[in-house]
């Protein structure tokens, strides 16, 4: 039996110092998740050298971290109401921090799977729903709230898009294994500083999980997932896996239907994919970290590879992009409070083309690092502009009882584009290490682009500025992600 909530108007005044103290822990660890969902990226040649494995072999570890989280978010966020939020996320926490410590003295490619792409993945899709939550519950009116939430969103744009240069830096002054030294020391900063976090509501042991649900989804997605990595290997294996991905999602559907007609709880309303607007805005999620997060492995395992620059040159040349993302999210709640949504979203897309276009044909032309600049500095402006909007445009389609429900979708939807984006251009990619198969891959994410610029064109054009919006509307954040 689903817990009822007390009406915002029966929660006791907001502390304002101790909730700001709250937001801390909270905020930190969307950096932290967003962090390691691109830091890794840059070290592509350090890792493989270093622990004798492939470029493929490192695409597959981010890939898989990343689908984990996809495929745990929804089950993750269910567990909050059973748990608790605080106690979800400090377990969150110790697994992640466990899982970082593992990668940090990982001897082969296989235990740095176990650490960072399951331990870390399993962490995040722990203590990343309660982030949201905790943070919805504990600033109550409007104005605090979205000021929360923007924290919490700069804090991941930030980790998504700073990961390249900060790992960058740590992998050229010490080794790639620093830079997991370093997320499980924040991880150790994060617990000290949550251990005054109170949860403003009471765990709800009685809820039913829905545990075949969560199994059935989980298989489903790391089946079309795997069959994605397959293609540069065995065209057949990959039509095997996807088949079988499909077959076990079509099952997962079904058993939802089962559990709604028999009046339990399923892990996925149904009901959650009947509103169109929302349909559309979950694509265009999926679009644009499909595009971010392929566009950061493709680049830099382009630029390690093929040019032969070391950790700290890539994450250099990524701070064009980590610029454009800050500058555009700065500004998004003032573009927001004169813009619809809709506009919003089309033109980040259009810009997010465009810069890929640019990517293309300047680097196509030029052998220095800087033919890369321009093309990430616009895509880092059109993903800024358009991150939140999209959210909004999911999490306003619903009243309040359901934000907990779509929310964990949105962010699973989030976190898959992210897997596809590096397992789709990552597996172009890896093909075949030239310039034909760099911009193959990047033509790829443009075509995913524009697939999110259509997508976003039939959204309802009425739809209002953000600061209308009731304060529900605001429980997401870009981050694995994350």
């Amino acid at each position: 039996m689903t817990a009822q909530r007390p009406p915002v108007g029966t929660r006791p005044p907001p502390q304002a110092g101790s909730h700001r103290r709250a937001l801390a822990p909270l905020a930190l660890a969307q950096f932290i998740c967003s962090f390691a969902g691109s830091n890794m990226n840059v070290m592509i040649n350090d890792i493989s050298h270093d622990l004798d494995t492939t470029v493929q072999g490192v695409q597959v570890a981010i890939t898989i971290f990343l689908l984990v989280m996809a495929a745990l978010m929804i089950p993750g966020g269910k567990l909050t109401d059973i748990l608790g939020r605080r106690r979800c996320f400090l377990t969150g926490l110790v697994v992640y921090g466990i899982g970082a410590v593992l990668s940090a003295v990982a001897p082969g490619l296989g235990v740095l799977i176990l650490g960072n792409s399951i331990l870390e993945g399993v962490g995040t899709a722990l203590l990343i729903p309660p982030v949201y939550i905790l943070t919805t519950l504990l600033f109550a009116d409007l104005t605090s709230r979205a000021r929360a939430f923007g924290i919490v969103m700069a804090a991941g744009g930030i980790g998504a898009a700073a990961g390249p240069l900060i790992g960058g830096l740590i992998t050229s002054a010490i080794s790639w294994r620093a830079a997991f030294v370093f997320q499980a020391l924040v991880i150790v900063l994060i617990v000290v500083l949550s251990l005054s976090l109170e949860d403003p509501l009471p765990p709800d042991p009685g809820r039913h999980f829905d545990g075949p649900g969560a199994a059935l989804s989980a298989a489903g997605l790391v089946l079309i997932v795997t069959g994605i990595l397959a293609a540069d290997n065995n065209l057949w294996l990959m039509a095997a896996l996807l088949a079988a991905g499909t077959l076990v999602l079509v099952w997962f559907l079904r058993w939802v239907r089962r559990e709604e007609k028999a009046g339990r709880e399923p892990l996925l309303s149904t009901g959650l994919f009947r509103n169109r607007t929302s349909n559309l805005g979950l694509i265009t999620q999926n679009a644009q970290w499909l595009v971010l997060m392929g566009t950061s492995f493709t680049v830099a395992a382009f630029l390690q590879v093929v040019r032969g620059y070391d950790a700290v040159d890539t994450g250099v040349i990524f701070t064009a992009a980590t610029l454009g993302l800050l500058v555009s999210s700065l500004a998004a709640e003032r573009l927001a409070k004169r813009w619809p949504q809709r506009s919003l979203i089309m033109s980040g897309f259009a810009v997010a083309v465009a810069g890929i276009g640019v990517l293309i044909g300047l680097v196509a032309g030029s052998s220095g690092p800087w033919g890369f600049a321009p093309g990430l500095l616009l895509i880092g402006l059109g993903l800024g502009v358009m991150l939140t909007p999209s959210v909004n445009v999911v999490q306003s389609a619903f009243p309040e009882q359901r934000q907990g429900e779509i929310s964990g979708l949105s962010r699973s939807v989030s976190n898959l584009g992210s897997s596809f984006g590096t397992a789709i251009a990552g597996t172009i990619l890896v093909a075949g290490l030239s310039k034909n198969a760099y911009a193959c891959a990047m033509a790829v994410l443009g075509v995913v682009g524009l697939g999110g610029l259509t997508a976003a064109a039939f959204l309802p054009r009425t739809t209002a500025p953000t600061a209308g919006h009731h304060p529900a509307d605001l429980r997401q954040t870009p981050g694995p992600h994350r």
